[in-house]
Parts: structure tokens; sequence; C-alpha cells
């Protein structure tokens, strides 16, 4: 089971993400999120993560020029466009040296809607609300390589699992101990629920 652990913002948190075996680690910086980060500030952690484990950028509407200078600043490995980006916006982090993830709602996810070479990340109906997420919501999941994000926690990831069948699985507010806030107790017990 690959597990991304996003949202992080200390050199602490991170070394705590590596050494549980996060298979990658996520550093937020769309503007008006609570585990915002800048480039400048996240360039260092990133740069401490060892290989093998992917360093991802995640964006939520912005310019794509905005996006690919940061992405640069920060050195990390994957852009993650949560939003409504065109197609053009994944063809250019592509053309860039990017491996891309897009990220949509399961409101949003339509079986046969899917096409492009890029990842997919499927959050909860409302994205980044940490609200536990319903298996209603996503009645087909897809049949490729996908993540699960959107109310994971420690006590519920694993049942979760199960329902959907993801690929991977992506957490954010399920490690913290408070809003924007990463705990390593968290991240621990959260990695090892998702590969019992």
């Amino acid at each position: 089971m690959f597990v991304k652990v996003c949202g992080l913002r200390t050199a602490e948190t991170v070394a705590a993400a590596v050494a549980a075996s996060a298979d990658a680690v996520g550093f937020v910086f769309a503007p008006g999120s609570v585990r915002l980060i800048d480039a400048g500030a996240a360039a260092p952690l990133v740069a401490a993560v060892p290989e093998g484990v992917e360093t991802v950028g995640v964006f939520r509407g912005q310019p794509i020029d905005e996006v690919l200078r940061l992405a640069r600043a920060a050195g990390v490995d994957t852009i993650q466009l949560h939003g409504d980006e065109p197609d053009d916006h994944f063809v250019r982090a592509a053309a860039a040296g990017f491996a891309t993830i897009r990220a949509i709602s399961a409101a949003r996810y339509t079986a046969s809607g899917h096409a492009g070479s890029e990842r997919l990340l499927i959050d909860a109906t409302v994205p980044g609300s940490g609200a536990a997420f319903d298996p209603a919501d996503l009645p087909v999941p897809p049949d490729a390589d996908w993540l699960l994000a959107g109310g994971l926690r420690p006590d519920n990831v694993a049942e979760l699992i199960a329902a959907f069948g993801p690929s991977g699985v992506d957490v954010s507010s399920g490690v913290e101990s408070a809003p924007g806030v990463k705990d390593p107790a968290r991240i621990r017990a959260f990695i090892a629920a998702a590969r019992p």
C-alpha cells in the first residue's frame, strides 16, 4: 500500500514520516491553506528526504507558471494539482520534468471521466475538510492505480482501504494534533494501520 503524508512543514515531521516508511511526503503551496509552506522553507525539508521517497508539491487553482516556479524552487519531484486545472497544466508540468497527480473530489469523479497519464487522487466530497469519506460518495472506484484521500485516520484507514481497494492513501488532517500541526506518533500509527 502506497502511503503519502501531506501538509508537512517541519523537519521533525518529515523525518517521522520517512522513518515510518512513507512512500511520499507532501508540501502545500496553495494559498489559504493552514498547511501552507513557502518554497524557501520547503527546500531544505525536501533536500533532506532520502532517495526513493517521493516529494510532492500541492497546488490549487494557481497559474501554471507560478506552480512550476514554486515547484522548481522547492525541489519537489511531483506536482499535485487540486482544483479544476485544465489538461494543459498537466502537460506543461510533465514537459518540465515533473510527475503529476490529478486530485479531484469524489463528487466530480466519474468512472469514465479520467483520461491522461497522471495519477489520480480522489478526495472526500469536501476536500481538505477532514470529513470522513462516505462509501456512497464513490459507488464505482477507479480500476487503475489511484490514491484515496479525505477523512482518513489511523482508526479508519484499514476499513476504508478494504471498502474501496485503492492502490494508495493520502493523509493530512488525520495525523494532526491541531489544524496544520502534524503529530509524529499519529503519523507512525497511520502508516502501521494502512499496512497491517
